[in-house]
């Protein structure tokens, strides 16, 4: 198990706050990206647990990948969702509830293969790993 730098949280505790109080109206972008918080209900706690990610849209689709930099776990929120797939998003100002669906195949392969055309790290995350990088689908909840 890895531990996460206690840097490293404080600015992702620090970054998810800025965005929620703000509505999104600061820190809903980082280097020109838009940032996604997703919130997941942890696995062991039981309790919410919000991330800031970057999220791939096509079409009228939400996808966030689970690459943690190309670490050779999974992350956290990517376990949390796999035990319970009822997410939390927000986009900007806009929230909605999701159902997260990993994308495995040849769809997965494709989607990775535009992410990582629009977003090279991606690709150069997946180069560091031995783990398939999961591509998650946020189906949007009525």
């Amino acid at each position: 198990m890895r531990l996460v730098n206690p840097l490293l949280k404080l600015f992702v505790k620090g970054h998810v706050w800025l965005y929620q109080s703000t509505d999104g109206r600061r820190g809903s972008t980082m280097q020109g990206r838009k940032i996604l918080l997703l919130t997941t209900v942890g696995n062991k706690s039981g309790q919410p647990r919000t991330v800031p990610v970057v999220p791939f849209f096509e079409g009228n689709e939400t996808y966030v990948i689970a690459s943690m930099g190309g670490a050779p776990e999974h992350p956290a929120w990517y376990k949390n969702l796999l035990a319970n797939p009822d997410v939390g998003v927000q986009v900007g100002a806009e929230k909605w509830r999701a159902r997260a669906v990993a994308v495995e195949g040849p769809e997965r392969d494709r989607l990775y293969k535009n992410i990582s055309e629009q977003m090279p790290n991606f690709g150069e995350y997946q180069k560091k790993t031995s783990r398939v990088i999961p591509v998650v689908k946020l189906a949007r909840q009525s």
